[in-house]
């Protein structure tokens, strides 16, 4: 039975799309008799807030997911990270990358042969020993990129079907010292037992990075299940732009969470329209991923505010030029 889990990042209010998903990631493992873990991805120390991390949870709790054990915290794992990628530089698979952001939007953009769109073509990889010198003396402190060399890696997904792609010279440590996202949750959701990773499907492209890292560490390779977004009525990924899309914001105008929740059950298929749901638990009987929807769900707040509440795009409007 495998481990599932959910991982925002506490940048901000979680949204409909990411409740959506946490919704999707709990059905997939309690369905199937599994744990579900709660991990908090704060690599960005900057941007990462207590609060935010606090109205995560209640947000879950909310709508009636629960979660086994303590929340991890990314920032409390910097030494795992740091040993994983002691382990990849021990088997010549780093090298230190000097590029600005400019440098490597730049380059990204160049045709540079097999390597997919954006991709880093490597300008960094073969410096010698002088050639690094001189940025180094500018003050430029580098970051860590894996010698991945266009190899072609291949990942399944149970929703999407498979995706062959070649995997560029990515950052496994940025300039600043921090852990790459890619190393952390690679190295996170094998040291957890995670065995089914179920998230977004904006993030299935980082996938085969994923597997290659897993695949040189020498760590399981997850099953993934990559869900369709959720967008606004106009089509677009679904934003602060399309009115109230936080579980506070829809509270402000008399939507309760079990509101929200029987909306996004309809969506799924996993309910009537209006059909009054005891909790997320009546769903497990029904739940099929096989019979999941493939395209995005459109949400519409006003959709959901009672008669008589003013509507919520028009609500946000007045909040923001007030």
């Amino acid at each position: 039975m495998p481990t599932g889990r959910f991982a925002p990042s506490p940048t901000g209010p979680l949204h409909v799309g990411n409740l959506r998903t946490a919704l999707l990631a709990w059905l997939f493992a309690r369905s199937s008799g599994s744990r579900f873990l709660l991990r908090v991805e704060d690599l960005d120390r900057v941007a990462s807030r207590d609060e935010h991390v606090r109205s995560h949870e209640a947000d879950l709790v909310a709508l009636g997911l629960d979660w086994d054990g303590e929340a991890v915290h990314q920032s409390d794992r910097f030494g795992l990270y740091e040993d994983a990628i002691a382990r990849l530089d021990a088997d010549g698979l780093l090298y230190p990358c000097y590029c600005t952001r400019r440098e490597v939007q730049a380059a990204a953009s160049a045709p540079h042969g097999p390597l997919p769109e954006g991709a880093y073509p490597g300008t960094c990889r073969d410096l010698t020993a002088a050639q690094r010198a001189e940025p180094e003396a500018a003050g430029r402190r580098p970051s860590l990129r894996v010698r991945a060399g266009g190899g072609r890696v291949r990942a399944t997904d149970r929703l999407l079907g498979s995706l062959e792609s070649v995997v560029d010279d990515f950052v496994i440590r940025r300039a600043d010292g921090v852990p790459a996202y890619q190393i952390a949750v690679v190295v996170d959701d094998a040291a957890q037992g995670v065995g089914e990773v179920v998230r977004g499907s904006d993030l299935f492209d980082t996938t085969p990075r994923q597997v290659w890292l897993a695949e040189r560490l020498g760590l399981p390779v997850p099953a993934y299940a990559h869900v369709p977004l959720v967008v606004g009525p106009d089509g677009a990924r679904l934003a602060k732009r399309h009115g109230a899309v936080t579980l506070a914001d829809l509270a402000s105008r008399s939507v309760p969470p079990a509101a929200l929740l029987q909306a996004m059950a309809a969506g799924l298929g996993l309910a009537a329209p209006d059909e009054p749901l005891d909790g997320p638990a009546a769903l497990l009987p029904r739940f099929d991923p096989a019979a999941l929807p493939r395209a995005p769900w459109t949400f519409d707040p006003n959709s959901l505010v009672p008669r008589g509440v003013t509507s919520l795009s028009s609500h946000n409007h007045r909040a923001r030029t007030t």
